[in-house]
């Protein structure tokens, strides 16, 4: 795809309160980072835009929203750096075009194997059978 070009405009940063251990800081500072981006209304290319719609990622909302919530430092300006870089990452996995798979046929040994498993299998049915016939 690729280069593509992020406008910090286009980015909508939210300051929440972190989770886990921590103490009275986490409990009273906002330092992790809820970041917002909106596809659709972001100036990344059409075909980009429907990569990251299409994207598996469960980040990636139905409605075009990409959420990121960066809490692993204990600084805001570190865990809002930390989202941009998660979210330039993301786009570049999703810019990435995947390798079209090769087919390939079994091998003969692999087929010859298959042939000779089915004949035990039928074999061994056909045993069954022929006691049942013994019987009566």
């Amino acid at each position: 795809m690729g280069k593509f070009l992020i406008n910090l405009s286009e980015i909508e940063f939210s300051a929440i309160r972190a989770s886990g251990p921590g103490g009275q800081h986490v409990n009273k500072v906002s330092t992790a980072i809820l970041l917002c981006f909106d596809i659709n209304k972001s100036s990344l290319s059409d075909e980009l835009k429907l990569r990251l719609e299409n994207f598996p990622d469960k980040r990636i909302s139905k409605d075009g929203n990409i959420l990121i919530k960066a809490e692993r430092f204990r600084s805001q300006d570190m865990n809002r750096q930390d989202a941009i870089d998660r979210l330039e990452k993301l786009i570049t996995k999703a810019a990435a075009s995947r390798k079209k798979r090769i087919a390939t046929k079994p091998t003969k040994r692999a087929r010859e194997k298959r042939l000779k498993d089915k004949k035990f299998t039928g074999d061994k049915k056909q045993a069954r059978s022929s006691l049942k016939s013994l019987d009566e």
